[in-house]
């Protein structure tokens, strides 16, 4: 079996048409910036002192400006143009990943019928870190291949009642919007057909700029003309909540400043709010703490895998299954920001899950 991987590159150009690619030098400069040292980022990027400078003046020289500035005790610090360099890099990829790694997913599951490959793993579903975390698991055992396609709830799960996936991934707040939001999966869920399997707890909230320097409060200050706000896509479950969390406290929409400016994932979210291009997105707790934001909770939710119950002994779902419940992807899901993987791999009756009982009784009541 063979793995494709699909990777984003910003590329500067100058006036007399010579490029210079930041997928080298943004890793230097992290380290220039984390140490004070030229010589000491070089070596730790195995490079020579003399390369890494070259590296350096090449860039400068097509940008136009410098990267490294000197300071009285500090040695070596990144300019305002050298950390834009590096958020710039930074941005491209996280903004991109979702996009780029099902791309990936897209050409690696059709070059792997061509020859014939067996034994994967179709997994649909709402964006995540746990469900990522999962699939990285299963494709590091061998011969395992994993068709992951990252897609809003609803459609990962109409696309299990169709038979086109073995596990569709899709999340449920708590509380008082869970009625309303368990509607949209009741038409594709057969109770005596599918199971669902627990993933994780996690909370969504807001992403604010390191500080809060605009002073955001809740939801309610969204609608302040000067907060500029990323959204996620029309018919994601994230952008559904939001929409009921303001109908909730009177927010009209259209008085959010960039409610119509999107993103695909919860990282593009809070790389968006990180590069300074918006004042505050709205996602899960690690893609803020990998970013370095402030995090404001909002709400908790529950996530979920749906899938076919007479499959659950059967390969692939019971590689699936062993790894959910196993302590050492337990383990991993715990270090995740505001993430709660207790019940992770437990078995949940499809209409006692979309309805929020308690998990430690649902879950013994199915098995």
């Amino acid at each position: 079996m063979i793995e494709i991987k699909c990777v984003a590159e910003l590329v500067v150009r100058d006036s007399a048409g010579r490029e210079a690619s930041l997928t080298d030098i943004v890793p230097l400069l992290a380290l220039i910036d984390e140490t004070g040292s030229i010589a000491q980022a070089a070596e730790e990027r195995q490079l020579s002192y003399r390369h890494a400078w070259g590296l350096l003046r090449a860039l400068e020289a097509r940008l136009g400006g410098e990267l490294i500035s000197k300071e009285r005790g500090k040695g070596s610090v990144l300019s305002a143009l050298g950390r834009a360099v590096v958020q710039a890099q930074r941005a491209c990829a996280e903004r991109l990943d979702g996009p780029l790694k099902q791309l990936a997913a897209d050409v690696t599951a059709e070059l792997n019928r061509q020859l014939g490959a067996s034994g994967t793993t179709r997994i649909h579903a709402s964006h995540g870190y746990a469900v990522a975390a999962l699939v990285a698991q299963m494709s590091a055992r061998e011969g395992g291949t994993v068709d992951i396609k990252y897609r809003e709830s609803a459609e990962a799960v109409s696309a299990l009642a169709r038979g086109e996936c073995d596990f569709a991934g899709f999340h449920l707040p708590r509380g008082a919007f869970r009625e309303l939001c368990a509607d949209i999966y009741r038409g594709w869920l057969d109770p005596k057909r599918h199971v669902l399997v627990y993933l994780t707890g996690r909370k969504q909230g807001l992403f604010l700029a390191k500080g809060n320097p605009k002073g955001v409060r809740g939801l309610d200050d969204l609608a302040r003309p000067d907060v500029k706000f990323v959204n996620r896509q029309p018919g994601s479950g994230t952008r559904l909540l939001l929409d009921l969390a303001l109908n909730s406290i009177g927010v009209d929409p259209e008085r959010i400043n960039g409610y119509a400016s999107t993103e695909l994932t919860h990282t593009a979210i809070a790389a968006f709010v990180a590069s300074g291009m918006a004042d505050a997105g709205f996602g899960v707790a690690p893609a803020a703490h990998h970013f370095g934001l402030d995090f404001l909770p909002v709400v908790d939710e529950d996530y979920y895998f749906a899938c076919d119950r007479g499959r659950l002994s059967a390969q692939p779902l019971a590689t699936a299954l062993a790894i959910l419940r196993s302590a050492e992807f337990r383990a991993g899901v715990a270090t995740l920001e505001g993430y709660d993987p207790t019940h992770c791999g437990e078995i949940v009756d499809v209409a006692a899950g979309l309805r929020g009982a308690p998990l430690p009784e649902i879950a013994r009541a199915s098995r």
